[in-house]
């Protein structure tokens, strides 16, 4: 059974491994760890993307050297200590017919800290500075070149002993061997630089110490980035010779494509490239390398539509289709695919907000629409209702949503109740602002989920007391969400004084020169700063953090102020609203406590977040019934949050 995607299902031979389909689980950092060794925390989630119908999954980066940890707690292969570690996860994916290849890593000068926080020596091929990081390398001396070649090799021979079935060397995002690989990176005048080759020894070198310690069995596949997109990158032209005059070296079983650097911010983006970019953007450069090689050919960047992936592997653009954002969304993704239900597939909205986000800030990854990815222990017992329940949610945002799926699975009879016409509280206004309408896909996903389940939903209908006891529910749930906070300043009414909410219904009267008064730091001022700036209003964004969308993840926000940027919106930061009268607004630096003055605003938007709408559980508070509150009726929070509320409260009600 292919789903109507035959060539997306179709096996395929890669070296040693045979794939039973063209679905792979692309490398990717996840926090699941912990001293540098798995956990089952770590297996349970990868497992989970195996059993979902994954044909191969692919580790995150794995430490070959002690001295060049990407960070403190990175997963390490310099011990035969982790060889029992990596046989159990080998053991979980082997379990579901799925393959399981490791990436074998080494960050050159890509650190991001030491075990206690100082500062640690990075060694590349030269003494080129990294902007990001703001350090500068010490190079590498041949001596330690040839040694960082044999820690490859030992890394693919403990794997191997392991059970896993192959490796896959990263040299994509400007890592050590991109750096070797780069005119940029690479100043030497020896054998590890100035020619191609003498560039490309070192990968070369690494793939035949891998291979002169593993067996025939064992594959062996590198990742690259098919253009690093920054200043002085790889670019896509190099990278195809590269992996052309490996290809003919006939050590390499496959290439996986992607894009994006890591040092630059503005490269980096392309990494993990936020809502509103190009789906599918590595495609063409995917299909550049699979024109110069005749090895199999990933490729790996917003493919999240079966559609799409069938066609990427049916036109030959690419033998097989890397997911890592999707399969997060959607474990079950290629399942459902097959089986025909693509539909069903719980589409991934490139947010970055609980992937890449929890990355960023330390904390395990997960998924604002599916909270389950990461906390697959948590929630992998969870079992029918031995009483099923007669449960009344008032509220259809994100919260009530999710808790009356959750509920309903388990066997409960659930009403869901909204006072609005249509379901999806603050999703339907988020999704109206610029290059934001992928924000609809959690209303789209979870209204499926709703209707499959059956869930008697009702519109125009708002909760109170009376309705409650005339229901009779044997527990209620409170989802009732937020609405806009609007702070009090000093001033009068000389100044149009607006919410965003206003701004996005729509017939709020909007002047020519707008400043946004923005204390929550999070997408709306950015957003709202966009859409005014689109339809040619002057627009200031003075921000109370450090930066307009502070609290926004790294990959959404830095490609956004880059518009707003080239859209000629100015930015303000380290300012507190005071006051406002006629056409100035009186604004305070929250560090010096000295007064600025914002001149000819005509329109003062009020970016404050939310306060809780939790009339209704003050209300119920002596009621003889069982009372939950979820989401931002509790405190004001995001998407996150309020779905996270919704599943837990689902599976313990």
């Amino acid at each position: 059974m292919s789903g109507g995607f035959p060539h997306l299902f179709s096996p395929l031979a890669v070296g040693p491994m045979r794939l039973g389909n063209r679905v792979v689980v692309s490398g990717h950092g996840s926090k699941l760890q912990k001293g540098g060794r798995l956990t089952e925390a770590y297996i349970a989630y990868q497992a989970a993307r195996a059993a979902g119908g994954a044909a191969m999954v692919t580790t995150e980066i794995l430490m070959v050297d002690e001295r060049a940890r990407y960070n403190a707690n990175s997963i390490v292969v310099t011990r035969d200590e982790i060889i029992e570690d990596f046989a159990r996860l080998a053991g979980a994916i082997h379990a579901h017919d799925s393959r399981i290849v490791g990436q074998l890593f080494h960050p050159g000068f890509e650190l991001t800290g030491g075990d206690d926080g100082s500062i640690r020596v990075a060694w590349a091929p030269s003494a080129v500075a990294n902007e990001r990081r703001k350090l500068v390398p010490r190079p590498m001396p041949a001596a330690m070149i040839e040694e960082v070649v044999g820690l490859f090799g030992d890394g693919g021979r403990r794997l191997e002993a392991a059970g896993i079935d192959g490796a896959e060397v990263v040299a994509s995002h400007g890592y050590l061997p991109a750096q070797f690989l780069s005119e940029a990176t690479n100043r030497r005048d020896d054998r590890w630089g100035g020619s191609f080759d003498n560039r490309l020894r070192f990968l070369r070198e690494i793939g035949r110490d891998i291979r002169a310690k593993t067996g025939p069995g064992f594959a062996l596949g590198l990742r690259i980035s098919g253009s690093e997109h920054g200043l002085d990158a790889l670019g896509d032209d190099i990278v195809v010779e590269v992996c052309r005059a490996l290809d003919a070296d006939n050590v390499w079983d496959w290439f996986s494509v992607t894009l994006g650097a890591s040092a630059e911010l503005g490269a980096a983006d392309a990494i993990i490239a936020p809502m509103g970019s190009e789906p599918n953007h590595a495609v063409p450069l995917a299909a550049r390398v699979k024109a110069a090689v005749d090895a199999p050919v990933i490729v790996t960047g917003r493919i999240n539509q079966p559609a799409a992936a069938e066609e990427i592997v049916a036109s030959g653009q690419a033998d097989l289709v890397g997911m890592v954002r999707g399969l997060i969304a959607d474990p079950q993704w290629p399942n459902k695919a097959r089986a025909g239900r693509a539909d069903d597939i719980r589409v991934c909205i490139a947010c970055n907000q609980a992937c890449i986000g929890h990355n960023h800030k330390g904390f395990a990854v997960s998924c604002i629409q599916n909270p389950v990815s990461g906390r697959e222990i948590e929630f992998r017992d969870v079992a029918p209702a031995t009483d099923a329940k007669r449960i009344l949610i008032a509220g259809a945002g994100p919260a009530g949503m999710k808790a009356a799926v959750a509920a309903a699975e388990r066997g409960h009879r659930v009403t869901l109740c909204e006072a609005d016409e249509r379901i999806g509280g603050q999703v339907l206004l988020a999704q109206l602002l610029p290059g934001r309408g992928e924000f609809g896909g959690v209303l789209t996903n979870l209204a499926r989920e709703i209707a499959q389940r059956g869930i008697e939903t009702r519109t125009r209908t708002r909760v109170d007391r009376a309705l409650i006891e005339a229901e009779g529910p044997d527990a209620v749930v409170v989802a009732t969400g937020g609405a806009p906070r609007r702070p009090a300043f000093e001033g009068d009414d000389t100044i149009t004084a607006l919410d965003p909410w206003q701004i996005l219904q729509g017939g709020a009267n909007v002047g020519g020169r707008v400043l946004i008064a923005d204390w929550a730091a999070d997408w709306t001022a950015l957003g709202i700063a966009e859409l005014l700036a689109r339809e040619g209003r002057h627009v200031r964004v003075a921000t109370s953090a450090s930066t307009a969308g502070e609290m926004v993840p790294l990959y959404t926000r830095n490609p956004w102020l880059a518009r707003l940027h080239d859209l000629g919106v100015e930015f303000l930061p380290y300012l507190r609203l005071f006051g406002a009268d006629g056409e100035t607004v009186y604004l305070q630096h929250i560090l010096s406590g000295a007064a600025v003055l914002a001149e000819d605003v005509d329109t003062l938007v009020l970016s404050y977040g939310q306060r809780a709408n939790d009339n209704l559980l003050a209300d119920l508070d002596d009621l003889d019934v069982e009372v939950h509150g979820i989401g931002d009726c509790l405190a004001p929070r995001t998407a996150e949050e309020a779905i996270l509320e919704g599943l837990r409260l689902g599976v313990a009600i």
